[in-house]
């Protein structure tokens, strides 16, 4: 049996906000497993403990780039270790040079991105440049480039911790604008439903299944109860099925049909998004040095 540490029992508070004696229970049941541990909050609390999942784990901006007619646009994630980093104005400028550089040399990967010159040298040894100036570990971690059908709109929030392309026919300029704030705000995870990874609905589907088991009804009351959860929540993850967060009558999709327009693409990064970010539990640090220091 895995040892449930405090530390352990944060983490999952953190990223569920669900109570601290819950936390510890469903870490006990998954064995120390943190991500098994969510779903089984998931399960008895609801979705609530799933809310802080799009949270920040690692620092960085979002660097975008937009050409004047609106067909070409490239965007980057440069993450660093603080947030302090990510203010400063080499860093940034590095994030911007990165997005026109993707948008405009279409580079194949990002080994592609950093061999190419920048600056009188390269994007690699730029990289390194300002590792050794600003005194922190500077990565390039993704990147994408559209040329549109129509027309690219961008949309950039949070200190440049969010950012969206998104390839809009059809509407108006403030439609295309909408939809990029929409996209940043709610977040979708593909187009449509035939686009969202099985496993996501598998892990829904497994999700909801164990909630409706718990309440006792009959099986075809379950199997209903199930399906009903996941269609919902295919609706909450597709940006054809969301609600428009300017007027949560209308879909995107009705909105799109209303204004005689259509998406080919979107592309959004948040920052840091999968990444799990390094903590360090200062007061331990501190007793364990000392520990050491007393046995020595």
């Amino acid at each position: 049996m895995v040892e449930i540490t405090a530390s352990m029992v944060r983490d999952l508070r953190e990223k569920t906000d669900s109570p601290m004696m819950e936390c510890k229970k469903a870490l006990t049941e998954a064995n120390g497993d943190l991500s098994k541990a969510e779903e089984i909050l998931r399960v008895k609390l609801g979705n609530k403990a799933s809310k802080a999942a799009g949270r920040v784990a690692a620092e960085g901006v979002v660097g975008l780039y937009s050409g004047g007619d609106g067909k070409l646009a490239g965007i980057v994630e440069l993450n660093c270790e603080t947030d302090f980093v990510a203010k400063n104005e080499d860093f940034l400028a590095f994030a911007a040079d990165l997005a026109s550089l993707v948008a405009k040399s279409n580079p194949a990967d990002t080994a592609a991105l950093a061999a190419l010159p920048l600056g009188g040298t390269t994007v690699e040894e730029t990289r390194k440049r300002l590792v050794g100036k600003i005194g922190e570990n500077l990565s390039i971690r993704r990147f994408a480039r559209i040329e549109a059908k129509g027309r690219v709109a961008h949309y950039i929030h949070g200190g440049a911790k969010i950012g969206v392309l998104v390839d809009v026919s059809g509407g108006d300029e403030q439609l295309a604008r909408d939809i990029a704030m929409h996209i940043a705000a709610s977040k979708p995870v593909s187009m449509s439903r035939d686009e969202v990874p099985p496993e996501l609905i598998k892990k829904e589907r497994d999700i909801a299944a164990a909630k409706a088991a718990e309440s006792g009804k009959p099986a075809n009351i379950v199997e209903k109860m199930v399906e009903g959860s996941v269609q919902k929540y295919l609706k909450e993850i597709t940006l054809m099925g969301q609600l428009f967060v300017k007027d949560d009558k209308q879909t995107i999709e009705s909105l799109l049909k209303s204004r005689q327009a259509s998406i080919s693409r979107f592309v959004l990064f948040v920052v840091g998004e999968g990444i799990e970010k390094k903590t360090t539990d200062f007061a331990a640090e501190v007793l364990a040095q000392a520990n050491q220091a007393t046995r020595a």
